[in-house]
């Protein structure tokens, strides 16, 4: 397969994990009020280290780097703290 081809396969890819990605964030209104109405704190360290684990452990069946997935989780994990907290006017976000 020409790299050409190769590349255009990945920027397809890429823009699929995006979507994901947004449609992931979107939720964070969800689990605002979720987590409102159950008195949780917007940065639950426990719900944090299952989803690192389930994916470590996702990443690693697949013969993924778990610890690298991980990174990438708690960057998302991040993400979706900062948009809770400015949608209750506690952030810096757009």
């Amino acid at each position: 397969m020409p790299l050409k081809e190769i590349r255009a396969k990945i920027e397809r890819i890429d823009a699929q994990i995006l979507s994901l990605i947004d449609q992931r964030t979107a939720l964070a209104k969800d689990v605002l009020d979720a987590k409102k109405a159950e008195s949780k704190p917007i940065n639950d360290v426990d719900q944090n280290k299952v989803v690192l684990e389930r994916v470590a452990n996702l990443a690693t069946e697949r013969g993924l780097d778990g610890e690298e997935v991980k990174k990438i989780f708690e960057i998302l994990i991040r993400m979706n703290i900062e948009r809770q907290h400015e949608m209750r006017g506690e952030g810096n976000l757009p």
